[in-house]
């Protein structure tokens, strides 16, 4: 199925979920918001939520600076 991931086309299995999304992308999950179709998804939920063909993901994460 497709979905536009930051602003970009990815592809991903049928039955994907946001935890299956997140472990693909990001090496170390701390720090990471979850966003499907502009509504933010709690770390708890990541497992439970499946994605859709043609869902819009923003996957952020914290960074440091000064």
């Amino acid at each position: 199925m497709e979905l536009t991931v930051n602003g970009a086309g990815r592809s991903v299995a049928a039955g994907a979920s946001v935890a299956d999304l997140v472990r693909d992308i990001v090496a170390q999950p701390r720090g990471v918001a979850v966003a499907v179709n502009g509504e933010v998804v709690p770390r708890t939920g990541w497992p439970a939520r499946a994605l859709r063909d043609g869902d819009r993901v923003e996957v952020l994460t914290a960074a440091q600076g000064g």
